[in-house]
């Protein structure tokens, strides 16, 4: 494992936390044993082959003595200086973004996941196709009929990968459709949806089974879940809700899954309320929050959604550093500190879910004769319209209020 470490980079991570996590998404996948990970300190990287000669020699010789099959560079590789590399080395060699293809090709379950992997893969070996063919001259001789040299191979299996391409997003469309059906009969169901965040291997899925009683796979590995997945909860009150634990984002995620996932993330855009869960004893907390943060934001999730912060793994911090956290937990009303692993601190998570998502809110459908447009702009200010359609008398209007809104509404 090689993290390439340019200098002058600001980056947010130090270098040797950057590779420790390379190594981890390295360990995600079955059947791979890490035989030695190091930074990799570079001037600038080299456009043909990333590392220099003498650089490029120097582990060429460790590799030889490991008897390494498989080299991963945690960062980007160009399509030419992995194919260099290879030769040089002589061994398989995969970028960060290819290591994380491998891992959701791996643990992706649903039909819809499936196809997002797919779809992810082939934009990515789309780029890469110089691998494959180096003698870009051969080419397919034209029939003759318009003269020409015809078509060169890396022509015909780029559009290969685009017919394939075209194919999935089409099925990809059909999967979508029916999540959009479901997502809009929730819509009809009055329940609150609480939908999970977090950096990857942070305790989303632990806190969600602790929560829930469900048996999502958590494990202490990077992608544990993929797949989104939905569970009841029932509040001290009696009122239900609904749970979402999510996948969980990472650093330099690559942009083709960022546009793969963005349907199996689009649960946390529909969220009344988001629990970003951090995972506190990690010495990268505030840079893994800031990440999150961002991939949020690239989402297109409004600032004025609630949001909880759930300091998720207190039972692995020292006494001191716990007790000086717990004080500013319950100083701060948007953070909340728990282990999932024992349950602590859990119950007065959920108390304070119940507090954020306010009261409970119902459906039920007016109609408003046309000259009632004092009540119908109410509404609409509101904010508590889900349909409306004109008719011969007036509106039907649904709306979903809370009863204080419902009162305020029958004063008018």
């Amino acid at each position: 494992m090689l993290h390439p470490e340019l200098k002058g980079n600001q980056s947010r991570r130090l270098p040797e936390h950057g590779l420790a996590e390379a190594v981890s998404l390295a360990a995600a996948l079955p059947n791979l044993e890490v035989m030695g990970a190091e930074v990799v300190r570079l001037a600038k990287a080299h456009p043909g082959h990333l590392f220099g000669t003498g650089k490029m020699d120097e582990l060429k010789a460790k590799m030889t003595e490991a008897e390494v099959d498989l080299v991963l560079v945690d960062g980007p590789v160009s399509p030419v200086q992995q194919r260099n590399l290879e030769k040089a080395w002589g061994v398989k060699l995969l970028d960060r973004t290819g290591l994380i293809l491998e891992i959701f090709a791996d643990r992706a379950r649903t039909s819809e996941g499936v196809l997002q992997v797919e779809l992810a893969a082939l934009s990515y070996q789309r780029t890469r196709l110089v691998r494959a063919w180096t003698h870009l001259e051969r080419q397919r001789g034209g029939f003759g009929f318009v003269g020409g040299p015809g078509e060169t191979q890396i022509e015909a299996d780029r559009r290969a990968i685009d017919d394939q391409v075209i194919r999935i997003k089409r099925q990809l469309a059909k999967v979508v459709k029916t999540r959009e059906l479901h997502r809009a009969a929730r819509r009809r169901v009055p329940f609150p949806l609480v939908a999970l965040v977090g950096y990857t291997n942070s305790g989303k899925s632990t806190l969600f089974n602790r929560m829930t009683g469900a048996e999502v796979l958590a494990k202490d590995m990077l992608f544990a879940t993929l797949d989104p997945t939905m569970r009841g909860l029932v509040l001290p009150s009696g009122r239900k809700v609904i749970l979402s634990d999510t996948v969980g984002f990472i650093s330099d995620l690559p942009h083709e899954l960022v546009a793969a996932f963005r349907a199996t993330l689009e649960e946390v855009l529909e969220a009344d309320l988001i629990l970003h869960v951090r995972d506190i004893s990690h010495p990268e907390t505030e840079e893994q929050a800031a990440d999150v943060g961002d991939i949020l934001e690239t989402l297109g999730v409004d600032d004025d959604v609630a949001l909880i912060e759930v300091w998720n793994k207190i039972d692995c911090l020292s006494p001191e550093t716990r007790a000086a956290l717990l004080v500013q937990d319950a100083r701060r009303g948007d953070v909340q500190a728990v282990s999932a692993l024992t349950g602590e601190g859990v119950e007065a998570l959920v108390e304070t879910i119940e507090q954020r998502l306010g009261e409970e809110k119902t459906e039920e459908t007016l109609t408003l004769a046309f000259t009632e447009g004092r009540r119908r702009a109410w509404l609409h200010q509101a904010g508590v319209i889900v349909s409306e359609t004109a008719q011969d008398s007036g509106h039907r209007v649904t709306v979903r209020w809370t009863a204080r809104q419902k009162a305020d509404y029958g004063a008018l």
